[in-house]
């Protein structure tokens, strides 16, 4: 289990919008750009360490990115035929960007600090339960069937709990800000209540204006 003091104070930024990873949660990401195949490279040549975090707006062609993102440990790597790295990001903990570091890398490097989560991570004891989910799946259920969207429901409902509310934040179809709120969401019982508030306004239709059972 990765520990506090374990963590890096600067490591290397993969801006994504609307792509976001949560503690505890996997995620595959296919790299095909040379300068984050160079990421990759130097971060499987050190702890594999690496920061995912949303771009904001670009300004002079610099992407302003939001101060909290999730940092991840790669955990699977393989190389493709033509180049491409295929890897598995095994989320670890948030962290807040501090400032960005100088370097002639092709991607950006951050001074990070991780002080304000290190909650994610303890072992947890939630005041909320399996049960308290099940009206979030409901409507989950219905919303990506309306809008074409496909998961594998058996196997969100055997992971943990930390799991299947981080793995629910991460892959429902919300804006950009919407999960970033849920990312920055102080513990497991605010990131559930945010994703109740946020699903509630999805529920109505905007041609019937009435809400999906």
């Amino acid at each position: 289990m990765t520990k506090m003091f374990d963590l890096p104070n600067k490591i290397p930024i993969f801006p994504l919008s609307n792509f976001i990873i949560f503690p505890n949660t996997n995620i595959p990401l296919n790299i095909f750009e040379p300068r984050y195949i160079q990421m990759v490279d130097d971060s499987m040549k050190g702890n594999r360490m690496i920061g995912i975090i949303q771009p904001k707006k670009k300004i002079n062609q610099i992407s302003q990115l939001y101060n909290i993102g999730c940092m991840g440990k790669i955990t699977n790597f393989n190389e493709t035929d033509d180049g491409r790295y295929l890897i598995i990001l095994n989320g670890i903990s948030r962290f807040k960007i501090l400032e960005e570091v100088k370097t002639d890398k092709l991607y950006r490097e951050y001074n990070v600090s991780f002080t304000e989560f290190e909650n994610d991570l303890k072992k947890k004891v939630e005041e909320i339960k399996f049960s308290d989910l099940e009206l979030i799946f409901k409507n989950l259920k219905s919303l990506f069937k309306k809008q074409g969207y496909v998961i594998n429901w058996k196997e969100v409902e055997r992971q943990n709990l930390d799991q299947t509310i981080n793995t629910l934040s991460m892959a429902s179809p919300f804006s950009l800000e919407e999960k970033q709120s849920l990312l920055e969401s102080i513990n497991l019982k605010v990131r559930k209540e945010r994703l109740e508030e946020i699903l509630k306004t999805y529920l109505v239709d905007d041609f019937s204006n009435t809400t999906i059972q």
